[in-house]
């Protein structure tokens, strides 16, 4: 290699990794003076708004304002989430810097493009689907070929539906309904053989369901993607990259196999990624401002992304969602942590 091809190699290198700013973006430096973070939790009260397709996922956003304090304040980390009964009003609270994270929120065109908005890699891959009575014969969308199909109308969900209907040419009766109540209802009196919304709605509208719940499947057939993502105002970067290597950590601490339960066992790995998530492995904290180990301290509040996904949303839970595009890469999902290096 010429000395000015070596010469070009390392100033890249050099610039690669240089550490930020010692200034802290400002959004860290009023979590730090405050001694806590505030977080927006939306719990998507289908009374409130039917502008949003999500069920309730309270718990899940609960997990991710708390990893995110933790990164930033250490162990003993405060959070003060505060609720919104739709994202349109959580987004406007995050936009008034009353919030200075929504723990998960649509990256959308519209909220992406015209709102100064940021968001980081989604952490729930969300998505319209099928809430079927299999007492019914209902086991994939071609079996609605004649039979009724519940909806609120008016909505983005209808016309998804209406234009994956057309697309698998399925010869469908539509059902249209205004309030969330009378179209659970219409189904559960077999006036309809499908309801349709974001499956973290449909799960959330199974629970109330009961003993009946186990007569009525979630389809794994996508009408529509709906992912959440946590978002943030994209004035500062310094506190964007906070939040996106939180949820990179999570992600990895998966993929290495590190847990809450076998953290301190961890700790001693000589595997270079791992040494690196877990802070052993000295200076990578500095490239965030943070402490060397902070990604381990948040791995010992809430545990790696798989444990919060199976504690909040799926087989542990009520929900009882299974992980699908919210898998590990190397088992067919798109979760898929960025390098730590």
């Amino acid at each position: 290699m010429g000395r000015i091809a070596a010469l070009l190699l390392f100033t890249i290198a050099t610039w690669t990794v240089a550490p930020a700013s010692a200034q802290a973006g400002t959004t860290l430096d009023r979590i730090k003076t405050a001694g806590s973070l505030n977080c927006g939790v939306d719990t998507e009260e289908p009374e409130y708004s039917t502008q949003d397709a999500h069920g309730n996922h309270a718990a899940f956003d609960l997990d991710i304002c708390k990893a995110v304090a933790v990164a930033v304040l250490g162990p003993n980390a405060r959070f003060i989430a505060k609720s919104y009964r739709d994202e349109q009003d959580a987004l406007k609270a995050l936009k008034a810097k009353e919030i200075d994270l929504l723990a998960t929120g649509t990256p959308n065109y519209i909220n992406g493009t015209n709102s100064g908005l940021g968001f980081a890699r989604p952490v729930f891959y969300d998505y319209q689907g099928f809430l079927a009575n299999r007492a019914m014969g209902i086991r994939s969308p071609r079996d609605l070929n004649g039979k009724k199909v519940c909806f609120l109308g008016g909505t983005e969900i209808e016309m998804e539906l209406q234009g994956y209907m057309k697309r698998e040419k399925i010869d469908w009766l539509p059902f249209s309904f205004q309030e969330e109540g009378e179209m659970e209802a219409a189904f559960i009196t077999h006036n309809c053989a499908a309801i349709t919304a974001d499956v973290s709605q449909l799960a959330y509208e199974r629970i109330a369901f009961k003993a009946m719940a186990k007569d009525f499947e979630i389809l794994p057939d996508v009408v529509a993607k709906d992912p959440l993502a946590p978002t943030y105002r994209a004035d500062d970067p310094q506190w964007a990259a906070i939040v996106d290597w939180t949820v990179a950590a999570l992600i990895q601490a998966e993929e290495s196999g590190v847990t809450q339960h076998n953290l301190g066992a961890m700790k001693s790995s000589d595997d270079p990624i791992v040494m690196r998530l877990l802070g052993t492995h000295r200076g990578y904290g500095q490239y965030l401002l943070l402490d060397d180990a902070w990604a381990a301290h948040v791995i010992e509040a809430v545990g790696n992304y798989g444990e919060i996904y199976e504690r909040d949303l799926g087989l542990g839970s009520a929900m009882k969602l299974p992980r699908g595009a919210n898998n590990l890469w190397t088992q067919g999902g798109l979760m898929y942590a960025m390098p730590i290096r």
